[in-house]
């Protein structure tokens, strides 16, 4: 268990201590699919969905989730990010929301966790604004894509 840091000698879960860690800066950027039937994006687009703005509703809990991503996950530490920003783009081949999250913060751990977070959460969203119409919606291919700063260097995923 030695590659897993979360885990002490003895086997039992901790929290890292970042103590001693340089203040970087670190980017975290993650992506994630929602698949619809053509209908339900169409009425995404159209901003007649009966809970209102669809797009927007998912951007807004996106970036509350990626806040409190250490409420959430129990050994994520609380950081003060200094930028969270959601993309939601949409598609029609197949019909789908794309959400990608960036979170950027000058500390001493890394925000992998908190894009992530914030893709979950935002896709989430879009699926609760628009079940009543489409229950067969699928949340797809949350991962992470690009990690900069820290001791363990840089991260860039294969495109999907």
């Amino acid at each position: 268990m030695s590659g897993l840091t979360h885990i002490d000698a003895e086997g039992q879960a901790r929290m890292v201590d970042v103590g001693d860690k340089a203040v970087t800066a670190r980017v975290g950027v993650a992506e994630g699919v929602v698949l619809m039937a053509p209908d339900t994006l169409a009425l995404i687009l159209s901003g007649d969905a009966k809970k209102g703005d669809v797009l927007g509703t998912a951007r807004i809990a996106g970036i509350m989730a990626a806040k409190r991503t250490h409420d959430l996950i129990p050994l994520c530490h609380p950081l003060a990010l200094s930028s969270v920003t959601l993309d939601l783009t949409t598609g029609s081949e197949p019909p789908r929301v794309v959400v990608r999250a960036t979170v950027k913060v000058d500390g001493r751990t890394g925000v992998e966790m908190e894009a992530l977070t914030a893709v979950s959460v935002a896709c989430l969203t879009v699926y609760d604004m628009v079940k009543a119409v489409d229950r067969g919606i699928r949340i797809t291919d949350i991962r992470l894509v690009e990690k900069r700063g820290g001791k363990s260097g840089d991260y860039l995923a294969d495109p999907a």
